[in-house]
Protein backbone atom coordinates (compact mmCIF):
# COMPACT_ATOMS: atom_id res chain seq x y z
CA UNK A 1 0.00 0.00 0.00
CA UNK A 2 0.71 3.60 -0.19
CA UNK A 3 2.50 5.75 2.64
CA UNK A 4 1.10 8.99 3.29
CA UNK A 5 4.04 10.93 1.28
CA UNK A 6 3.16 14.55 2.59
CA UNK A 7 2.56 13.64 6.58
CA UNK A 8 5.07 13.62 9.64
CA UNK A 9 6.94 10.34 9.07
CA UNK A 10 5.83 9.45 11.82
CA UNK A 11 1.97 10.52 11.70
CA UNK A 12 0.31 7.95 9.44
CA UNK A 13 2.69 6.80 7.41
CA UNK A 14 1.81 3.44 5.85
CA UNK A 15 4.59 0.88 6.20
CA UNK A 16 3.48 -1.67 4.09
CA UNK A 17 0.67 -4.24 3.17
CA UNK A 18 1.44 -7.25 1.26
CA UNK A 19 -1.55 -8.74 1.10
CA UNK A 20 -2.73 -9.95 -2.63
CA UNK A 21 -6.52 -8.88 -4.15
CA UNK A 22 -6.11 -12.02 -4.96
CA UNK A 23 -5.59 -13.83 -1.63
CA UNK A 24 -6.83 -17.08 -0.96
CA UNK A 25 -6.41 -16.90 2.82
CA UNK A 26 -8.78 -19.10 5.00
CA UNK A 27 -11.63 -17.47 6.79
CA UNK A 28 -10.21 -16.75 10.09
CA UNK A 29 -13.52 -18.81 11.18
CA UNK A 30 -11.66 -21.60 10.42
CA UNK A 31 -9.16 -22.94 14.01
CA UNK A 32 -5.48 -21.69 12.45
CA UNK A 33 -2.82 -21.65 14.67
CA UNK A 34 -1.42 -18.62 15.14
CA UNK A 35 2.13 -17.45 15.45
CA UNK A 36 1.99 -17.06 19.31
CA UNK A 37 0.75 -20.93 19.41
CA UNK A 38 -3.08 -19.98 19.88
CA UNK A 39 -5.91 -20.42 17.69
CA UNK A 40 -6.77 -17.08 15.45
CA UNK A 41 -10.27 -17.15 17.10
CA UNK A 42 -8.98 -15.67 20.20
CA UNK A 43 -8.03 -11.65 20.23
CA UNK A 44 -6.82 -11.04 23.35
CA UNK A 45 -4.12 -14.05 22.01
CA UNK A 46 -3.82 -11.85 19.06
CA UNK A 47 -3.27 -8.83 21.31
CA UNK A 48 -0.44 -10.71 22.93
CA UNK A 49 1.32 -12.03 20.10
CA UNK A 50 2.00 -8.58 18.83
CA UNK A 51 2.72 -6.91 22.32
CA UNK A 52 5.33 -9.77 21.99
CA UNK A 53 6.44 -8.61 18.60
CA UNK A 54 6.77 -4.82 19.54
CA UNK A 55 8.37 -5.85 22.54
CA UNK A 56 10.98 -7.65 19.95
CA UNK A 57 11.81 -4.92 17.84
CA UNK A 58 11.95 -2.89 20.80
CA UNK A 59 15.13 -4.67 21.22
CA UNK A 60 16.22 -4.72 18.16
CA UNK A 61 15.26 -8.26 17.22
CA UNK A 62 13.61 -7.36 13.97
CA UNK A 63 14.49 -10.59 12.69
CA UNK A 64 12.57 -13.17 14.49
CA UNK A 65 9.90 -10.33 13.70
CA UNK A 66 10.31 -11.33 9.95
CA UNK A 67 9.92 -14.96 10.47
CA UNK A 68 6.40 -14.00 11.49
CA UNK A 69 5.91 -12.39 8.31
CA UNK A 70 3.48 -13.68 5.26
CA UNK A 71 6.04 -14.53 2.32
CA UNK A 72 4.23 -11.44 0.66
CA UNK A 73 5.53 -9.28 3.11
CA UNK A 74 9.13 -10.70 3.70
CA UNK A 75 9.35 -10.27 -0.38
CA UNK A 76 8.17 -6.53 -0.11
CA UNK A 77 9.15 -5.52 3.04
CA UNK A 78 12.43 -7.36 4.27
CA UNK A 79 14.06 -6.87 7.91
CA UNK A 80 15.72 -4.19 6.60
CA UNK A 81 13.44 -1.99 5.49
CA UNK A 82 11.67 -2.63 9.34
CA UNK A 83 14.28 -1.56 10.96
CA UNK A 84 14.41 1.29 9.09
CA UNK A 85 10.46 2.52 9.15
CA UNK A 86 10.46 2.01 12.96
CA UNK A 87 14.19 3.44 13.42
CA UNK A 88 12.53 6.66 12.31
CA UNK A 89 9.97 6.53 14.17
CA UNK A 90 12.11 7.12 17.32
CA UNK A 91 14.49 9.44 15.27
CA UNK A 92 11.34 11.53 15.51
CA UNK A 93 9.17 10.55 18.69
CA UNK A 94 12.41 9.83 20.91
CA UNK A 95 13.48 6.66 22.51
CA UNK A 96 10.31 3.89 22.74
CA UNK A 97 8.87 3.62 26.22
CA UNK A 98 6.23 1.06 26.48
CA UNK A 99 2.34 0.04 25.03
CA UNK A 100 -0.09 2.34 25.86
CA UNK A 101 -2.81 0.49 24.32
CA UNK A 102 -4.05 -2.97 22.52
CA UNK A 103 -7.41 -3.19 20.52
CA UNK A 104 -8.29 -5.40 17.66
CA UNK A 105 -11.24 -5.74 15.36
CA UNK A 106 -12.26 -8.29 12.29
CA UNK A 107 -12.08 -6.84 9.09
CA UNK A 108 -12.82 -9.89 6.59
CA UNK A 109 -10.49 -12.14 6.08
CA UNK A 110 -8.27 -10.83 8.69
CA UNK A 111 -7.70 -9.76 12.14
CA UNK A 112 -6.36 -5.74 12.91
CA UNK A 113 -4.36 -5.19 15.99
CA UNK A 114 -3.52 -1.64 16.88
CA UNK A 115 -0.58 -1.14 19.52
CA UNK A 116 -0.72 2.50 20.98
CA UNK A 117 3.27 3.44 21.28
CA UNK A 118 4.02 5.05 24.24
CA UNK A 119 7.72 7.17 23.10
CA UNK A 120 9.52 9.68 24.92
CA UNK A 121 8.40 13.05 22.96
CA UNK A 122 4.71 11.58 21.85
CA UNK A 123 2.61 8.77 20.75
CA UNK A 124 2.35 6.37 17.41
CA UNK A 125 -0.31 3.65 16.36
CA UNK A 126 1.18 0.35 15.27
CA UNK A 127 -1.35 -1.78 13.47
CA UNK A 128 -0.61 -5.04 12.61
CA UNK A 129 -2.82 -7.06 10.04
CA UNK A 130 -3.06 -11.07 10.84
CA UNK A 131 -3.98 -13.75 8.79
CA UNK A 132 -5.74 -16.38 9.34
CA UNK A 133 -2.86 -18.52 10.25
CA UNK A 134 -1.06 -15.51 12.88
CA UNK A 135 0.87 -14.69 10.29
CA UNK A 136 1.79 -10.62 10.00
CA UNK A 137 0.18 -9.83 6.62
CA UNK A 138 0.43 -5.87 7.12
CA UNK A 139 1.89 -3.46 9.11
CA UNK A 140 1.27 0.69 9.13
CA UNK A 141 2.22 3.45 11.49
CA UNK A 142 -0.78 5.44 12.27
CA UNK A 143 -1.38 8.32 14.55
CA UNK A 144 -2.31 8.50 18.00
CA UNK A 145 -6.20 8.82 17.49
CA UNK A 146 -6.87 6.44 15.26
CA UNK A 147 -9.49 4.03 15.99
CA UNK A 148 -9.51 0.58 14.05
CA UNK A 149 -13.08 0.13 11.64
CA UNK A 150 -15.40 -1.69 13.82
CA UNK A 151 -13.33 -1.39 17.27
CA UNK A 152 -14.34 0.41 19.85
CA UNK A 153 -12.25 3.59 21.48
CA UNK A 154 -12.57 6.00 24.41
CA UNK A 155 -13.46 9.01 23.33
CA UNK A 156 -10.71 11.55 22.23
CA UNK A 157 -10.69 14.99 23.40
CA UNK A 158 -11.48 17.65 20.44
CA UNK A 159 -11.52 21.19 20.35
CA UNK A 160 -14.37 22.86 20.60
CA UNK A 161 -15.87 24.65 16.86
CA UNK A 162 -13.87 27.08 15.25
CA UNK A 163 -15.53 30.42 15.79
CA UNK A 164 -16.59 30.67 12.30
CA UNK A 165 -18.79 27.28 12.53
CA UNK A 166 -22.56 28.72 12.80
CA UNK A 167 -24.34 25.65 14.34
CA UNK A 168 -27.78 24.72 13.48
CA UNK A 169 -27.56 26.63 9.96
CA UNK A 170 -26.45 22.84 8.78
CA UNK A 171 -26.78 19.28 8.65
CA UNK A 172 -24.87 16.05 8.13
CA UNK A 173 -25.73 12.82 6.53
CA UNK A 174 -24.00 9.58 5.42
CA UNK A 175 -23.14 8.45 2.55
CA UNK A 176 -21.90 5.49 0.23
CA UNK A 177 -19.07 7.21 -2.40
CA UNK A 178 -18.62 4.49 -5.58
CA UNK A 179 -19.58 1.15 -6.34
CA UNK A 180 -18.61 -2.00 -5.32
CA UNK A 181 -16.33 -3.54 -4.50
CA UNK A 182 -14.94 -0.28 -3.32
CA UNK A 183 -17.35 1.51 -1.65
CA UNK A 184 -16.36 4.10 0.78
CA UNK A 185 -18.25 5.75 3.60
CA UNK A 186 -18.87 10.25 3.49
CA UNK A 187 -20.23 12.86 5.08
CA UNK A 188 -22.36 15.31 2.94
CA UNK A 189 -22.56 18.55 4.68
CA UNK A 190 -25.53 20.52 3.53
CA UNK A 191 -26.81 23.82 4.30
CA UNK A 192 -30.21 24.09 5.96
CA UNK A 193 -33.00 25.05 3.20
CA UNK A 194 -34.15 24.02 -0.07
CA UNK A 195 -30.98 25.54 -2.15
CA UNK A 196 -30.01 24.61 -4.78
CA UNK A 197 -26.76 25.13 -3.46
CA UNK A 198 -23.09 25.28 -4.31
CA UNK A 199 -20.67 22.19 -3.66
CA UNK A 200 -17.37 21.43 -3.14
CA UNK A 201 -16.06 17.72 -3.25
CA UNK A 202 -13.09 17.23 -0.69
CA UNK A 203 -9.97 15.09 -1.91
CA UNK A 204 -7.10 14.26 0.76
CA UNK A 205 -3.87 14.01 1.12
CA UNK A 206 -1.70 10.62 0.56
CA UNK A 207 -2.17 7.86 2.61
CA UNK A 208 -4.82 6.05 4.51
CA UNK A 209 -6.66 9.88 5.22
CA UNK A 210 -10.23 9.38 7.09
CA UNK A 211 -12.95 11.47 5.54
CA UNK A 212 -11.95 14.92 8.16
CA UNK A 213 -7.63 14.13 6.70
CA UNK A 214 -7.21 13.47 10.83
CA UNK A 215 -4.05 14.55 12.30
CA UNK A 216 -3.83 14.14 16.20
CA UNK A 217 -6.65 16.07 17.31
CA UNK A 218 -6.58 18.28 14.72
CA UNK A 219 -9.41 17.53 11.64
CA UNK A 220 -8.73 20.21 8.54
CA UNK A 221 -11.65 18.50 6.11
CA UNK A 222 -14.26 18.91 9.03
CA UNK A 223 -13.35 22.38 9.69
CA UNK A 224 -13.44 22.92 6.04
CA UNK A 225 -17.11 21.21 5.68
CA UNK A 226 -18.92 22.77 8.84
CA UNK A 227 -16.93 26.64 7.82
CA UNK A 228 -18.19 26.26 4.50
CA UNK A 229 -21.66 25.18 5.23
CA UNK A 230 -21.96 28.32 7.65
CA UNK A 231 -21.57 30.30 4.28
CA UNK A 232 -23.88 28.38 2.21
CA UNK A 233 -21.91 25.86 0.46
CA UNK A 234 -22.15 22.28 0.52
CA UNK A 235 -19.37 19.69 0.49
CA UNK A 236 -18.68 15.73 0.39
CA UNK A 237 -16.15 14.18 1.95
CA UNK A 238 -15.40 10.94 2.22
CA UNK A 239 -12.60 7.71 3.68
CA UNK A 240 -9.77 6.90 1.25
CA UNK A 241 -10.10 3.81 -0.11
CA UNK A 242 -6.37 3.37 0.93
CA UNK A 243 -8.06 3.22 4.82
CA UNK A 244 -11.28 1.41 4.05
CA UNK A 245 -9.81 -1.49 1.07
CA UNK A 246 -6.40 -1.25 2.40
CA UNK A 247 -5.79 -5.36 2.90
CA UNK A 248 -8.12 -5.71 -0.69
CA UNK A 249 -5.86 -3.49 -2.93
CA UNK A 250 -2.98 -5.05 -5.02
CA UNK A 251 0.05 -3.15 -3.20
CA UNK A 252 2.53 -3.93 -6.45
CA UNK A 253 0.26 -2.59 -8.90
CA UNK A 254 -1.24 0.55 -7.22
CA UNK A 255 -0.97 3.70 -9.14
CA UNK A 256 -2.54 7.56 -7.93
CA UNK A 257 -6.25 6.49 -10.27
CA UNK A 258 -6.72 3.64 -7.35
CA UNK A 259 -5.49 5.58 -4.72
CA UNK A 260 -7.30 9.17 -5.57
CA UNK A 261 -8.92 9.95 -8.86
CA UNK A 262 -11.57 6.91 -9.25
CA UNK A 263 -12.89 7.80 -6.44
CA UNK A 264 -13.02 11.36 -6.36
CA UNK A 265 -14.69 11.49 -10.25
CA UNK A 266 -17.13 9.17 -8.50
CA UNK A 267 -17.54 11.57 -5.44
CA UNK A 268 -17.98 14.51 -8.02
CA UNK A 269 -20.96 12.50 -9.68
CA UNK A 270 -22.47 12.01 -6.33
CA UNK A 271 -22.09 15.36 -5.21
CA UNK A 272 -23.73 16.54 -8.73
CA UNK A 273 -26.58 14.12 -8.60
CA UNK A 274 -27.61 15.34 -5.03
CA UNK A 275 -30.88 17.12 -4.48
CA UNK A 276 -30.19 20.51 -3.50
CA UNK A 277 -27.06 20.80 -4.71
CA UNK A 278 -26.80 22.74 -7.87
CA UNK A 279 -24.78 20.67 -10.67
CA UNK A 280 -23.26 23.43 -12.14
CA UNK A 281 -21.89 25.02 -9.48
CA UNK A 282 -19.73 22.20 -8.26
CA UNK A 283 -16.16 22.13 -7.80
CA UNK A 284 -12.95 19.62 -6.67
CA UNK A 285 -11.42 21.22 -3.50
CA UNK A 286 -7.37 19.45 -3.30
CA UNK A 287 -5.99 19.14 -0.14
CA UNK A 288 -1.75 18.16 -0.53
CA UNK A 289 -1.70 14.90 -2.81
CA UNK A 290 -5.48 15.89 -3.47
CA UNK A 291 -4.32 19.36 -4.64
CA UNK A 292 -1.26 17.78 -6.88
CA UNK A 293 -3.99 15.82 -8.49
CA UNK A 294 -6.90 18.12 -8.89
CA UNK A 295 -5.78 18.67 -12.21
CA UNK A 296 -5.62 15.46 -13.72
CA UNK A 297 -8.98 14.75 -11.60
CA UNK A 298 -10.11 17.94 -13.74
CA UNK A 299 -9.60 16.91 -17.17
CA UNK A 300 -10.88 13.24 -16.58
CA UNK A 301 -14.28 15.22 -15.04
CA UNK A 302 -17.46 16.99 -16.46
CA UNK A 303 -19.47 19.72 -15.44
CA UNK A 304 -16.74 21.22 -12.68
CA UNK A 305 -17.49 24.67 -11.92
CA UNK A 306 -13.76 25.29 -10.89
CA UNK A 307 -10.85 23.66 -8.91
CA UNK A 308 -9.59 24.33 -5.28
CA UNK A 309 -5.55 23.87 -4.91
CA UNK A 310 -4.49 24.02 -0.94
CA UNK A 311 -1.36 23.42 -0.25
CA UNK A 312 -0.68 21.25 -3.94
CA UNK A 313 2.72 20.43 -5.16
CA UNK A 314 4.44 21.23 -8.63
CA UNK A 315 7.47 19.57 -8.05
CA UNK A 316 7.89 15.49 -8.77
CA UNK A 317 6.86 13.54 -5.21
CA UNK A 318 10.57 11.89 -4.90
CA UNK A 319 11.65 15.22 -4.75
CA UNK A 320 9.42 16.04 -2.16
CA UNK A 321 10.21 12.89 0.07
CA UNK A 322 13.49 13.83 -0.10
CA UNK A 323 13.26 17.42 0.79
CA UNK A 324 10.90 16.39 3.87
CA UNK A 325 13.57 14.06 4.89
CA UNK A 326 16.10 16.39 4.97
CA UNK A 327 14.08 18.82 6.47
CA UNK A 328 13.33 16.32 9.46
CA UNK A 329 16.55 15.29 9.75
CA UNK A 330 17.99 19.15 10.28
CA UNK A 331 15.29 19.71 13.12
CA UNK A 332 17.17 16.72 15.30
CA UNK A 333 20.64 18.43 15.00
CA UNK A 334 23.53 15.84 14.65
CA UNK A 335 22.33 12.81 12.55
CA UNK A 336 22.95 9.49 14.28
CA UNK A 337 24.73 6.97 12.16
CA UNK A 338 21.86 4.98 11.45
CA UNK A 339 19.93 8.06 10.17
CA UNK A 340 22.72 9.17 7.91
CA UNK A 341 22.73 5.66 6.27
CA UNK A 342 18.94 6.01 5.76
CA UNK A 343 18.94 9.52 4.40
CA UNK A 344 21.87 8.08 1.84
CA UNK A 345 19.60 5.09 0.81
CA UNK A 346 16.65 7.33 0.56
CA UNK A 347 18.95 9.41 -2.09
CA UNK A 348 20.00 6.15 -3.64
CA UNK A 349 15.60 5.22 -4.12
CA UNK A 350 14.82 8.27 -5.50
CA UNK A 351 17.67 8.23 -8.22
CA UNK A 352 16.15 4.69 -9.39
CA UNK A 353 12.81 6.97 -9.43
CA UNK A 354 14.44 9.25 -11.70
CA UNK A 355 16.38 6.64 -13.76
CA UNK A 356 15.29 5.92 -17.30
CA UNK A 357 15.86 2.15 -16.19
CA UNK A 358 12.91 2.07 -14.04
CA UNK A 359 10.29 -0.55 -14.70
CA UNK A 360 7.47 -2.29 -13.39
CA UNK A 361 9.66 -5.29 -12.14
CA UNK A 362 11.45 -2.75 -10.30
CA UNK A 363 11.60 -3.95 -6.71
CA UNK A 364 9.17 -1.47 -4.43
CA UNK A 365 11.89 -2.22 -1.62
CA UNK A 366 14.22 -0.31 -4.08
CA UNK A 367 12.14 2.50 -4.22
CA UNK A 368 11.75 5.55 -1.53
CA UNK A 369 9.62 4.43 1.15
CA UNK A 370 8.59 1.22 -0.49
CA UNK A 371 5.95 2.62 -2.64
CA UNK A 372 5.75 0.11 -5.95
CA UNK A 373 7.38 0.91 -8.86
CA UNK A 374 3.66 0.97 -10.68
CA UNK A 375 3.12 4.63 -8.69
CA UNK A 376 5.95 6.41 -9.57
CA UNK A 377 5.43 5.19 -13.73
CA UNK A 378 2.26 6.57 -13.55
CA UNK A 379 3.53 9.75 -12.11
CA UNK A 380 6.53 10.00 -14.69
CA UNK A 381 6.16 12.81 -16.90
CA UNK A 382 2.85 14.26 -15.02
CA UNK A 383 3.00 18.08 -14.50
CA UNK A 384 0.67 19.50 -12.31
CA UNK A 385 1.06 23.10 -13.05
CA UNK A 386 1.22 22.71 -16.98
CA UNK A 387 -2.43 20.31 -16.57
CA UNK A 388 -3.71 23.27 -14.70
CA UNK A 389 -3.04 25.30 -17.18
CA UNK A 390 -5.10 23.41 -20.10
CA UNK A 391 -8.08 23.73 -17.91
CA UNK A 392 -10.53 26.55 -18.75
CA UNK A 393 -11.71 26.52 -15.30
CA UNK A 394 -11.30 29.62 -12.38
CA UNK A 395 -8.58 28.32 -10.17
CA UNK A 396 -8.01 28.60 -5.81
CA UNK A 397 -4.57 28.80 -4.46
CA UNK A 398 -3.54 28.70 -1.26
CA UNK A 399 -0.36 27.86 0.41
CA UNK A 400 1.35 28.37 3.62
CA UNK A 401 4.29 30.36 4.86
CA UNK A 402 5.29 27.92 7.55
CA UNK A 403 4.45 24.54 5.62
CA UNK A 404 7.74 22.38 5.12
CA UNK A 405 6.05 19.28 3.07
CA UNK A 406 4.46 21.66 0.07
CA UNK A 407 6.85 24.83 0.50
CA UNK A 408 7.30 28.00 -1.48
CA UNK A 409 9.00 26.15 -4.32
CA UNK A 410 5.66 24.71 -5.30
CA UNK A 411 3.73 27.78 -5.13
CA UNK A 412 5.91 29.36 -7.26
CA UNK A 413 5.57 26.77 -9.65
CA UNK A 414 2.02 27.09 -9.93
CA UNK A 415 2.29 31.12 -10.19
CA UNK A 416 4.75 29.63 -13.37
CA UNK A 417 1.95 28.49 -15.17
CA UNK A 418 -0.89 30.29 -13.89
CA UNK A 419 0.62 33.85 -13.12
CA UNK A 420 -1.03 35.51 -16.39
CA UNK A 421 -4.24 34.30 -15.75
CA UNK A 422 -7.25 36.68 -14.44
CA UNK A 423 -9.35 33.68 -13.24
CA UNK A 424 -7.09 32.32 -10.82
CA UNK A 425 -6.64 33.72 -7.34
CA UNK A 426 -4.00 33.64 -5.15
CA UNK A 427 -3.76 33.21 -1.42
CA UNK A 428 -0.69 33.51 0.36
CA UNK A 429 -0.63 32.77 4.50
CA UNK A 430 2.83 33.55 5.79
CA UNK A 431 1.74 31.86 9.56
CA UNK A 432 -0.13 28.78 7.88
CA UNK A 433 1.55 25.22 8.20
CA UNK A 434 0.67 21.98 6.36
CA UNK A 435 -2.54 21.63 8.12
CA UNK A 436 -3.78 24.99 7.14
CA UNK A 437 -3.48 25.81 10.63
CA UNK A 438 -1.95 29.14 12.27
CA UNK A 439 1.67 28.85 14.35
CA UNK A 440 4.78 30.31 14.79
CA UNK A 441 8.82 29.70 14.03
CA UNK A 442 9.85 26.35 12.35
CA UNK A 443 6.91 23.87 11.58
CA UNK A 444 7.49 20.29 13.24
CA UNK A 445 5.82 17.18 12.93
CA UNK A 446 4.95 17.50 16.81
CA UNK A 447 2.71 21.03 15.98
CA UNK A 448 0.38 18.27 14.45
CA UNK A 449 -0.28 17.48 17.99
CA UNK A 450 -1.47 20.78 19.01
CA UNK A 451 -5.28 20.96 18.97
CA UNK A 452 -6.48 23.82 16.87
CA UNK A 453 -8.54 24.71 13.54
CA UNK A 454 -8.24 25.72 9.65
CA UNK A 455 -7.55 29.33 10.25
CA UNK A 456 -10.28 31.67 9.74
CA UNK A 457 -8.77 33.74 6.57
CA UNK A 458 -8.46 30.86 4.42
CA UNK A 459 -12.05 29.95 5.15
CA UNK A 460 -13.35 33.36 4.57
CA UNK A 461 -11.60 33.82 1.38
CA UNK A 462 -12.34 30.20 0.34
CA UNK A 463 -16.33 30.96 1.25
CA UNK A 464 -16.16 33.87 -0.72
CA UNK A 465 -14.26 32.52 -4.09
CA UNK A 466 -16.75 29.63 -3.97
CA UNK A 467 -20.08 31.93 -3.68
CA UNK A 468 -18.82 34.27 -6.57
CA UNK A 469 -17.79 31.94 -9.03
CA UNK A 470 -20.77 29.79 -8.46
CA UNK A 471 -22.87 32.54 -9.92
Amino acid sequence: MIRRLFSPIWLAVLVVAACSSGSTSPSPSSAGVTAAGVTAETFESQKAFTQTMVAAMAGGDFATVETHFTPEMQAGFPESDLRASLTRLADQLGPYQSIVTVTAARQQPYVLVLTLLQYASGRAGLQFTLDSQGRIAGMWVRAPDFVLPGASAAASPTSPAASYVRPGTFHETEVVVGEAPWQLPGTLTMPNGSGPFPAAVLVAGSGPNDRDETAGPNKPFQDLAWGLASQGIATLRYDKRTLVHATSMDPNSITTKEEVTDDALAAIGLLRSTPGVDPNAVFLLGHSLGGYLAPRIGVESKGLRGIVVLEGPTRPLEKLILEQSDYLASLNGSLSPAASAQLEALRSQVARVESPDLSPSTPASELPLGIPASYWLDLRGYDAAATAATLPLPIFFSQGGRDYQVTMADYAGWKAALGSRTDVAWHLYPSLNHLLMTGSGPSSPLEYQVPGHVAPELVADLAAWLLANSR
